[in-house]
Parts: structure tokens; C-alpha cells; sequence
């Protein structure tokens, strides 16, 4: 048989031994690959700032206006970005992440910020709620383009038993490379409450269509 000839097999063929390629194989363009959908890549708490000075890390301890990143026991109790014991009050904090949609991202397809979150201790008189706003910043020095891109309003936390808390992003005009501007607020109103009220966070991740 000559080298460049070529078998064909009109069946399908099942090799039990190894195979070995002296030739080129083949290459394939990821767009040829199968989309996974809602991939989770995470946002790891330690990389969430100060939303309005973004030099600066979260605090230990929550204040004013800002989600503090509480140690927790090693071992124990994880991390999580908290709001410290807000009873008796009425406040709103933030905390705030840059995210790079990574080359697997597929342009145009689905993106949505996941927060794990809940009360720890005791449950707030009233509200309690985390919400996310996304934006994509521009290649220009702007901060950002057009409007905020997250399409799921406010969402309750007030329950001792944590869960997830989907974010749906307007995704359209997204692609590889582009950068988004994401930054979290958790509201608490309390009234009445004789012990710690705590909202908190536990993860944070970003749910993304890809293809590789």
C-alpha cells in the first residue's frame, strides 16, 4: 500500500489497544466545540475592594458604607464578606470586583453572577436583601458603558439557611476580553432585634457559556 493511500471504513471501528499517530493530526477551531452552559468560574472573596477606593482591600470589620471580609476559624467556619452585626439599624453596603470574560467565553451568551448568601445569628425586623450591579468598562479611560447590565432586581437573604442567589446579565453585546465592573450591595433594616444580625456572603461566582 502506498503512503497516500487512504482507508476508509464504512462501520465503526473499536480499538482495544493504543493508538499511535505518526501523521498531522487534524486542528479545530473552538467554535467547533460544544457549548457548556453556565460554567462556574469563581470570584474569590479575597479579590472583592473597597467599592469607592478599589486600592484599598475589604476591611476585617465592615463600616459605613463598605462589606467587610471576615476571617471566620480555620477549620471551622470559612471566610465571608459580611456586613458585621447591623441590629437595630438600617444600613446599605457594598463591595466591589473587576472580572475579565476569559477567551472560552462564548460572545453574546449567557452570563449570571451567583452569590451564596444569608443571616447568621438571628433574622432582621424587616428587610434584607443582596443585590448586583454589572457594567462593562470601556477600552477608553470611561468608566463605563451604558447602563447597568444586570436584569434581576434585589433579592431577600432573610433566612438563617443559605442559598443560592442568581444574577442575570444582559449579555448581547459581551465578548472575550471584555471587562466587567461588578459590584454588590447587601441592605438590612432592623428595628427590634436583641442580638447579632449579620448578612453575609459565602461565595461568589460567575455562571458563563463557554466553548474549551
Amino acid at each position: 500500500m502506498s503512503a497516500d493511500s487512504t482507508i476508509r471504513l464504512p462501520t465503526n471501528l473499536i480499538l482495544e489497544g493504543d493508538l499511535s499517530v505518526f501523521g498531522t493530526l487534524p486542528s479545530y477551531p473552538r467554535t467547533s466545540l460544544i457549548q457548556d452552559d453556565f460554567a462556574v468560574h469563581q470570584l474569590p472573596l479575597e479579590r472583592f475592594r473597597v467599592w469607592d477606593a478599589v486600592a484599598t482591600a475589604l476591611p476585617g470589620t465592615s463600616a459605613t458604607d463598605d462589606l467587610g471580609l471576615i476571617t471566620g476559624t480555620f477549620g471551622t467556619a470559612p471566610p465571608y464578606i459580611g456586613t458585621g452585626d447591623v441590629k437595630n439599624t438600617t444600613i446599605t453596603r457594598y463591595a466591589r470586583i473587576g472580572y475579565c470574560l476569559p477567551p472560552e467565553y462564548v460572545a453574546g451568551q449567557s452570563v449570571r453572577v451567583n452569590l451564596h448568601a444569608g443571616i447568621i445569628t438571628t433574622l432582621p425586623s424587616g428587610a434584607a436583601t443582596v443585590d448586583v450591579e454589572v457594567y462593562k468598562l470601556a477600552q477608553d479611560g470611561t468608566t463605563g458603558v451604558g447602563s447597568d447590565l444586570c436584569t434581576t432586581a434585589a433579592t431577600t437573604i432573610k433566612s438563617l439557611t443559605f442559598s443560592d442567589k442568581p444574577f442575570d446579565i444582559t449579555s448581547t453585546s459581551l465578548a472575550p476580553g471584555d471587562w466587567l465592573d461588578i459590584r454588590i450591595a447587601v441592605n438590612i433594616v432592623d428595628s427590634a432585634t436583641a442580638t447579632a444580625v449579620i448578612g453575609a456572603i459565602l461565595t461568589a461566582e460567575i455562571h458563563l457559556d463557554i466553548k474549551g
